[in-house]
């Protein structure tokens, strides 16, 4: 892309990122800084990698998503009897 005076500009669209903290015990924490080391990734990419792999298992999860199918229809009544209360 060029600004106004015919410069290249680059822009970034970094997805932004919210920062959590995990505890894990010592052996979970030595196995996956091995597989990081291993796989010559930061352990943050390995951890997220993995977190994308279980919440991709559970969107082809028919039980998961008949569960959450559920629980949203509840939420939904208590929130329709919430606003009739008022």
């Amino acid at each position: 892309m060029l600004d106004k005076f015919g410069v290249k500009v680059q822009i970034s669209r970094m997805k932004t990122t919210k920062a959590m903290t995990i505890r894990l015990t010592d052996e979970q924490a030595e196995a996956l800084e091995t597989v990081a080391s291993v796989e010559q990734r930061a352990v943050s990419d390995v951890i997220r990698a993995a977190i994308s792999e279980h919440i991709e298992s559970r969107r082809k999860d028919p039980a998961f998503q008949e569960d959450l199918k559920a629980r949203l229809a509840r939420a939904r009544k208590l929130l329709a009897r919430q606003a009739g209360s008022e």
